[in-house]
């Protein structure tokens, strides 16, 4: 057996007991990465501790690397997801993400409810958790659909896609993010990028949604049931009821709501602008960096829309959303650690050498991977993580920008909701669906669909990228 197929037969092997112990035993998805890194790293060769060669140069240990990728991914990562999450945590008590939901409804216009909801998804998903945002947003899906007569499915649907779309592709969500931080990507360049790239999905699945809440036409009832039968136009009501509805609750104003949201992304992607011209300066890229922007969105969110309440219970807010990232965090830095093991050992210079090979366009290699991790896994952020641990030893041999390396791996990631991802479980019983049927035809049909968009619009951006 030669040394690159004992290399490549360590990655293979790792990423099979990770897969097999995620999906068949009680072992967390973080020791799942770490002890894939570790078979990978010991069948590929390493030796475990660091080693002094004749000519004086040390080579890296086994341990040493899982440390060393660990350390370096968390780096550019844990403290924006933390702020990130803080600052979604004060968006949802406070009632903003609500405002602003509501806001877009009224901007998009009656009969156009399913574009409000997608785009306000959209938005939503960058600073909040996709699963958060679809527990937050249901009362007022339910809401809508007992007002306007329109399905319950195709409402709460197209929140849904508009959410995985910016959960998958645009920062500071965790999987963009590690996936720039991975393939050395500016941050502001992948926002753009993710946002542009997630424009024609959004488009082309909202039309589908609006079907598909014909297909399966359910109204929420006043006992929290859902009364289920064959649509008729006659059913579609006026928005006159949800205006009331809404008047009536003391939210925050519009802007004060969108500002945590958009100012972030403003500096962050003026410090991109200026960078690419030539004209930054200290004082942009200090205000532009990631963690200052988000930390000034944090601030603005705090003493903006709970400035009045009281402090233990805005500590509490930010205390109860973050309670949960030190699992993300754990994950993001072990999939940094697997990385490291694949690049230290030599073993991505074997995979870049056989995938190379294959009769695909190398566009599509991140994609691939990242699609089969969501199948098996479930997360999409493991997906974009694992995926762009894998690829990331490829740029020098892959002829594609490191941004659509990064782009391809968040596409992969969206392409397949279904039994193993918490997404799909949350909405399906959040809206009432029951049967396998529907179950696929709505977070599985949609995901399949993004992804399809994805993949041509990867292909046509190769020639330009």
């Amino acid at each position: 057996m030669s040394e690159s197929t004992r290399m490549l037969l360590g990655l293979a092997l790792g990423i099979i007991v990770m897969i097999l112990l995620v999906m068949k035993t009680k072992v967390h998805s973080f020791m799942a990465l770490l002890i894939a890194a570790m078979i990978t790293g010991i069948i590929g060769g390493m030796p475990i501790s660091d080693v002094t060669l004749a000519d004086g140069t040390t080579q890296t240990g086994l341990i040493t690397a899982i440390q060393d990728g660990f350390g370096s991914t968390l780096k550019s990562t844990g403290i924006i997801i933390g702020l990130g999450v803080m600052m979604g945590g004060v968006l949802e008590k406070s009632g903003a993400a609500e405002k602003m939901a509501y806001s877009f409804i009224k901007l998009i216009g009656q009969k156009n409810e399913e574009w409000a909801l997608a785009i306000t998804g959209w938005f939503i998903s960058i600073p909040v958790f996709a699963d958060s945002a679809i527990v937050i947003f249901a009362p007022l899906c339910k809401a809508m659909s007992r007002v306007t007569g329109k399905s319950v499915i195709g409402l709460a649907l197209s929140l849904a896609v508009g959410l995985q779309l910016t959960h998958c592709l645009v920062p500071p969500t965790p999987g963009p993010l590690t996936a720039a931080g991975m393939l050395n990507v500016d941050v502001g360049t992948m926002i753009i990028g993710g946002a542009l790239i997630s424009i024609p999905m959004l488009i082309v699945v909202v039309f589908y949604t609006k079907w598909i809440g014909k297909q399966i036409y359910q109204i929420p009832t006043a006992d929290g049931g859902f009364d289920r039968k064959e649509f008729k136009k006659e059913y579609i009501k006026s928005m006159d009821e949800l205006n009331a509805m809404m008047d009536a609750k003391p939210l925050p104003g519009f802007w004060v709501s969108v500002a945590p949201i958009i100012i972030p992304i403003v500096l962050i992607l003026l410090k991109t602008v200026l960078d690419f011209v030539g004209v930054g300066n200290a004082f942009i890229d200090f205000f532009g960096s990631p963690i200052v922007a988000l930390g000034i969105g944090t601030l603005l969110a705090i003493y903006g829309l709970v400035k009045k309440e009281d402090n233990k219970k805005v500590l509490g807010m930010m205390d109860e959303a973050i309670k949960d990232t030190g699992i993300i965090m754990l994950i993001t830095g072990a999939g940094g650690s697997l990385g490291n093991v694949v690049k230290v050992s030599g073993i991505g210079t074997a995979l870049g050498e056989m995938v190379t090979s294959w009769p695909i366009p190398a566009v599509l290699i991140p994609f691939i991977i990242a699609a089969l991790m969501r199948i098996a896994l479930g997360s999409a952020t493991v997906a974009i993580t694992t995926a762009a641990t894998l690829t990331a030893p490829l740029m020098s041999m892959l002829s594609i920008s490191p941004l659509l390396m990064a782009l391809s791996c968040c596409v992969g990631a969206i392409s397949f909701s279904y039994f193993n991802d918490s997404g799909f479980w949350v909405f399906n019983g959040m809206f009432g669906l029951t049967e396998l049927k529907d179950q696929v035809r709505c977070k599985t049909a949609v995901s399949m669909i993004m992804s399809v968009v994805g993949v041509v619009e990867l292909l046509i951006a190769q020639f330009f990228i």
